[in-house]
């Protein structure tokens, strides 16, 4: 009687901790990744942004050359692209069209060390066009009319 009693209750520990993981797993993964509106902040054009760490170095100005890295991700949690996985942060100058009009909007409302996260909607982003994999021209990285979230560090402005 009293290992019948363990058995069950052995299941019931295995049971909860199963489902406690997959509940941890759920949340630590970004595949909820609409912006929380009591928490960010909204631009004029759409762009909304949460600053998750408020940095204490210059704000960039139009012309400024950055060093950013990022992450990039489809509204379904997919990671598009990162600067993060090549180990190097992407280098521009921002308000000069080097990236999205998102992004240069965005980048100049963080000073250096500021870490970010960033919902741009697709006309701010890569719009009608998508991004077409490489490898494959049947394929969209990015499809048509996509909004974006993006995890942003600002390493650098000079």
């Amino acid at each position: 009687m009293r290992s019948s009693w363990l058995i069950v209750a052995s299941i019931g520990v295995l049971l909860s901790l199963s489902s406690t993981a997959r509940a941890q797993t759920t949340a630590a993964r970004p595949a909820v990744l609409a912006p929380d509106t009591a928490l960010s902040q909204r631009t004029a054009s759409g762009v909304r942004y949460t600053v998750r760490q408020r940095g204490t170095g210059p704000t960039a100005q139009v012309g400024d050359r950055m060093l950013v890295h990022y992450t990039g991700f489809l509204p379904d949690g997919h990671i598009f692209d990162s600067s993060v996985s090549q180990g190097r942060p992407l280098r521009l100058r921002v308000g000069k069209g080097e990236v999205i009009p998102g992004w240069d909007e965005i980048l100049l409302l963080l000073p250096a060390g500021s870490r970010a996260r960033v919902w741009i909607p697709a006309a701010l982003a890569y719009g009608p066009t998508g991004v077409l994999n490489p490898d494959d021209d049947s394929k969209y990285n990015v499809p048509p009319n996509t909004d974006l979230v993006f995890e942003l560090e600002v390493v650098k402005v000079h």
